[in-house]
């Protein structure tokens, strides 16, 4: 395992430290002297983990332009540390939702510091999964077929029909919420960096996310419906500061190939592993929320897509990979790289979970944890 030392441009001076700042973006969360943080989507600003994210953190309470980068940051793993993680999935949130100031979504400095943070993930991903510039527009789907039917590993799926309790189910459900409330946005990125086959196919895929234009089935809103079920706040962000840095770096490598044209083959290869691979895995879990009482409305988003993706899993490989590598043949190596990364990240994520409920405690941040009394309906 590689630990990197994370240093930036600039330095931060003068600054408060987290223990004098007040949490969250409501009224009393600006500093003194402004006039006010602007509306935002989210309940809550989360608590720093450490310099990185305390930086963009207490530069969200303050005007844009006035970003101070963190000193450095020696020895640590970028694909698991706690900091690392939340300091870049508030940077990628400003192209979300409004977590602060509109403007800093193009903040300048925020875009340095961004960019910095990525080169070192960017740097991680690659000496776990490599990348080989070798491979041919004919490679790509065989490879992509042995990804994706290859079963090394322990099953988070196989884990909750066998022997997971409610309490781990709703840690899970949790976990997921960072990705799953926005479920279908960072891969709607690609749609105009697309042409041709490659395009329509993921326009066919996502009308499906979205609900076919109706909000209540969007496939975010019914995994809301999913956190309310098992009495969790369905709230976007709401568990942000309690996810450890292995849950946001899944989210953080799909928001870094959404973001960036560049890696819109590796978008694509990522959404072609989530749907080539959900259906059995989904139907599990609709089964263990039957298993401890959770009713239709609160399954529906595992059943929706153990219909749908039974169909993208299709459209996902013979048209959308397919279509692109046919169009851009420069790009296998690309797809190839988004479905080997987000599977690694995926295998390190189950592990943390059945790791931690093995050895009897909580898979999130170890300094709180979601009410362990569900209020179920």
């Amino acid at each position: 395992m590689t630990k990197y030392d994370v240093s930036f441009k600039g330095s931060a001076s003068g600054l408060a430290p987290a223990s004098t700042r007040q949490h969250g973006a409501g009224d009393d969360a600006h500093p003194r002297g402004t006039s006010g943080p602007p509306s935002t989507d989210w309940p809550l600003l989360p608590w720093p983990r450490g310099p990185l994210s305390d930086a963009v953190i207490l530069a969200m309470g303050r005007q844009p332009g006035t970003f101070e980068a963190p000193g450095p940051v020696p020895g640590i793993d970028v694909l698991t540390d706690d900091d690392f993680g939340l300091a870049l999935y508030l940077c990628y949130e400003q192209h979300y939702r409004s977590v602060a100031d509109p403007d800093w979504e193009w903040d300048l400095g925020l875009l340095q510091f961004r960019a910095e943070l990525e080169r070192a993930f960017l740097d991680r991903l690659l000496d776990e999964v490599g990348y080989d510039d070798r491979v041919m527009a004919g490679d790509v789907l065989p490879n992509l077929d042995w990804l994706t039917n290859s079963s090394s590993g322990p099953s988070l799926s196989g884990y909750f029909v066998e022997s997971g309790t409610l309490e781990q189910l709703r840690e899970f459900c949790v976990h997921r919420s960072a990705y799953q409330l926005k479920e279908a946005d960072p891969h709607t990125f690609a749609i105009p960096r697309l042409t041709g086959e490659a395009k329509a196919a993921l326009v066919d895929i996502q009308i499906d996310e979205y609900g076919s234009g109706q909000a209540d089935k969007m496939h975010s809103s019914l995994f809301a419906d999913t956190l309310t079920a098992l009495g969790l706040d369905p709230s976007y962000g709401s568990y942000v500061e309690i996810l450890p840095g292995v849950t946001l770096a899944t989210v953080n490598l799909v928001s870094m190939f959404g973001l960036h044209r560049r890696w819109r083959g590796a978008l694509v290869g990522h959404l072609a592993v989530f749907e080539m691979t959900s259906v059995v895995p989904m139907g599990r879990y609709s089964s263990a929320l039957a298993r401890f009482g959770i009713g239709p409305e609160g399954r529906r988003f595992y059943d929706v897509h153990v219909q749908a993706d039974a169909l993208h899993g299709v459209v996902a490989r013979d048209r959308m990979v397919a279509g692109l590598v046919r169009a851009e043949p420069e790009l296998s190596a690309d797809v190839l790289f988004g479905a080997a990364a987000v599977t690694m990240l995926e295998k390190r994520f189950t592990r943390h979970l059945l790791n931690a409920w093995a050895a009897g405690r909580s898979s999130l941040s170890p300094w709180q944890a979601v009410n362990p009394e569900p209020n179920l309906p």
